[in-house]
């Protein structure tokens, strides 16, 4: 335990404890988070005291306590207290939550302005997590550089859900976030939005449906017709209309000739005066 008026100190309106509340993180600093995380208030948890219990150096643990305040699970600052005698002076404080917390929640938290409606009932429950936030959580696991808050996370989601409608795997998903990274890695949040956004496959190109072949029928004398020529539903010889009359194309004068030229001979074989009684 720390000195009083030191140590740990518990954020308020947390989520229940559950096997997954430190899923986003790498392994490492998930392990330092469960270990954190059940530590009573007043703990002390700093680089030093923590290396003699945990199984890794001061370096390695100074790097972990970074990436979880980066992650919104833990706030390093300091508090001006006044005591009964008088006297003011300036403590440090360490405030840890199990439920991650984006900076804008922090810097609320810290100014006392966190309201009463965002403190979470414990008798709640924990709310069940999409596929696109269980997703994005898991990327720290296999690419540290990656890892997110629960704030990212939730902010993050809904650009995922037009890669699902369009058939993308959890895999190609993956592979479309963590594949060619820069380094370092400034703001994982910021890069995943952008890559997001920019690498959201093309819509599938959808498939000409062929137009049914329907013939409509009279409504009087049941003939069957095209639609367009059954306004009103009736066919036009039902409505009075006269039939158009066709006009025979006429002949060329090739055939013309021909057919002169057999008439011609015809005539030319007939006997000639009057025929005997």
């Amino acid at each position: 335990m720390a000195n009083p008026g030191y140590g740990k100190r518990t954020a308020p309106g947390q989520h229940p404890r559950s096997p997954h509340d430190f899923a986003h993180l790498p392994p490492r600093e998930a392990a330092i988070a469960a270990y954190i995380d059940r530590l009573p208030d007043g703990a002390d948890i700093s680089v030093k005291t923590l290396a003699k219990t945990l199984p890794y150096g001061q370096c390695a643990l100074r790097t972990a306590l970074n990436r979880l305040q980066q992650a919104g699970h833990l706030r390093r600052g300091r508090e001006h207290l006044t005591a009964e005698s008088g006297s003011a002076r300036w403590i440090t404080r360490s405030w840890f939550s199990r439920t991650a917390r984006d900076d804008d929640w922090w810097a609320r938290f810290t100014r006392g302005g966190v309201p009463e409606a965002e403190r979470e009932d414990p008798e709640r429950g924990r709310p069940t997590r999409s596929r696109a936030h269980i997703l994005l959580a898991a990327l720290g696991r296999t690419t540290p550089s990656l890892s997110l808050s629960q704030a990212d996370c939730a902010a993050l989601a809904p650009l995922l859900l037009p890669w699902f409608e369009r058939g993308a795997t959890d895999e190609t998903i993956r592979q479309a976030l963590t594949t060619g990274l820069p380094t370092p890695v400034h703001s994982p949040a910021a890069l995943l939005r952008t890559r997001l956004t920019r690498k959201l496959p093309p819509e599938p190109e959808p498939v000409p449906v062929r137009p049914p072949l329907r013939m409509l029928e009279c409504a009087t004398c049941r003939t069957p017709g095209r639609p367009e020529a059954l306004p009103g539903g009736t066919c036009g010889a039902c409505r009075g209309e006269r039939a158009p009359m066709r006009h025979k194309a006429p002949l060329p004068a090739t055939s013309v000739h021909a057919r002169a030229a057999e008439i011609r001979a015809a005539m030319s074989l007939k006997p000639r005066g009057r025929t005997p009684v």
